[in-house]
């Protein structure tokens, strides 16, 4: 396994129980206490996840995700003591790929790292897609080897979660997704707070690839149902 792990807590003791637990689990840990130490860390090479305190001394969680989102599309678990949905959502707005409540179980800590550990891997492994072909509808380029979409030509830089996201909907265009189906196929497990989740992830995409967000062209919401890319 040894995946690297990048732990963010401005806690030391936290930061020492999460790497224990990780550890254990195969996982190279490396630390950091505040949100610059974690924006010189992000920058190894060899890192594959983060978990990212959000309150913290000098540059806080959210902060650090918005930067960190410059450089690198690997998957960022925001762990905080604010539970309330508004929180989570503004988390997965900044670029954050989940949210972990504090306090939390350990064994499902493990779980999401573990879960999405599998969907980055598997992007990075141009022998997984199930497809060669590119996928085209309109303006969209969809080519599965490459897990990359282009718009108008030109590619777009979305996160391992979106790219799952738009390859389902691209591999069924026109087909209405509920948000507890697109959960369960690309998170791979059964839905947590589904909806919020997979809403502000829609949200994303869609300002990546519309030209007007506010009125999509593409990715549409079948209110009550759930979602779809349009077929052009």
């Amino acid at each position: 396994m040894n995946e690297t792990i990048l732990v963010v807590d401005d806690d030391a003791e936290i930061v020492r129980a999460i790497s224990i637990l990780l550890e254990k689990e195969g996982y190279r840990v490396l630390k950091a206490y505040n949100g610059l130490q974690a924006l010189e860390q992000a920058l190894d090479p060899a890192l594959r996840l983060i978990l990212m305190d959000v309150m913290m001394p000098q540059l806080e969680g959210l902060s650090a995700v918005l930067k960190i989102r410059e450089k690198r599309n690997l998957p960022i678990l925001i762990l905080s003591a604010k539970s309330e949905d508004t929180d989570k959502v503004l988390g997965l707005s900044m670029g954050a790929d989940d949210y972990i409540a504090k306090p939390f179980h350990p064994q499902e800590l493990v779980a999401r790292v573990r879960s999405h550990l599998r969907r980055y891997t598997q992007l990075g492994d141009v022998n997984h897609a199930p497809g060669t072909d590119a996928l085209v509808n309109g303006r969209l380029r969809y080519l599965p080897e490459e897990h990359t979409l282009l718009v108008d030509g030109e590619a777009v830089r979305l996160t391992a979660t979106e790219l799952k996201i738009v390859e389902l909907l691209m591999r069924h265009v026109g087909r209405v997704f509920p948000a507890e189906e697109i959960y369960r196929r690309v998170w791979q497990e059964e839905p947590y707070s589904a909806e919020n989740t997979v809403m502000v992830h829609i949200r994303r995409i869609r300002e990546k690839i519309e030209l007007n967000p506010k009125e999509p062209e593409y990715l549409k919401v079948v209110w009550g149902i759930g979602y779809k890319i349009e077929k052009h």
